[in-house]
């Protein structure tokens, strides 16, 4: 299989062929880019990742498939796709991907923006949170604050505990997403993969084995979003969930 390098040539020239196809895209349909500029990005380059891999502007959002000789999208979804038209956007005012909305999805998700500058949380702003998150040591405190900031919608990330089960069942931090034990790690690949390009945060007792795997995690498989738990459980004095 051809990989692609962003950083060439070949891609360049593709990227800015993709930019003008999306700008007639949105003429064409009277719809809006998403405000956020690092969705647009993310999926111009999935766009155009596809368009030199498999000759279509596939969506990156769903896996393509050889079938016949021929590349296919697993759920017919070639750019601008027939469910963003006749649906997604109608309905959601957003495509799946989330590079194409609506204006109304446009003003709403500004509105969420300026309210989001008028909260604090612990006498945090929206901002100073933002920038725990982007930590690659978090304390047990902050974790406390991001997932109050999470559960009002002002953040994003998952959570992930990489003990194992029956540590987990006899007590686990609440909010906890996923259960991922790092013995398995080989056997949930596909699993850490899907986490790839989202923000995590992980944690294990005391912080030793979870930095073990974010450094595996960063080295070995390229992840650049993962967040350590320091000291572990151990450190948390927040909400805690047993079973």
């Amino acid at each position: 299989m051809k990989t692609v390098d962003i950083n060439s040539p070949e891609f360049q020239q593709e990227f800015l062929k993709t930019e003008k196809f999306a700008h007639r895209v949105i003429n064409q349909f009277n719809w809006k880019f998403n405000p956020n500029e690092e969705i647009v990005e993310r999926v111009l380059k999935g766009l155009t990742n596809n368009k030199i891999l498999y000759g279509k502007r596939f969506c990156p959002c769903f896996p393509v498939e050889k079938r016949n000789g021929k590349y296919v999208s697993s759920d017919d979804r070639i750019c601008p796709c027939p469910q963003a038209i006749e649906k997604e956007i109608p309905e959601d005012g957003v495509c799946h991907c989330g590079i194409f909305c609506n204006e109304e999805y446009v003003k709403n998700e500004l509105n969420k923006e300026n309210k989001k500058e008028e909260i604090h949380i612990e006498g945090l702003s929206v901002g100073e949170i933002e920038e725990i998150l982007q930590k690659d040591q978090i304390l047990g405190r902050e974790l406390e604050i991001l997932l109050q900031a999470r559960q009002k919608g002002l953040v994003s990330f998952k959570l992930i505990d990489i003990r194992e089960p029956f540590e987990n069942q006899m007590m686990r931090i609440k909010g906890t997403d996923k259960l991922l034990p790092i013995s398995k790690v080989q056997f949930d690949l596909d699993e850490w993969m899907k986490l790839k390009n989202e923000r995590i945060i992980i944690y294990c007792h005391v912080g030793s084995r979870s930095a073990y795997l974010q450094r595996a995690l960063k080295e070995q498989l390229g992840f650049d979003k993962v967040g350590n738990l320091t000291y572990g459980i151990a450190d948390y004095f927040g909400e805690i969930e047993r079973g």
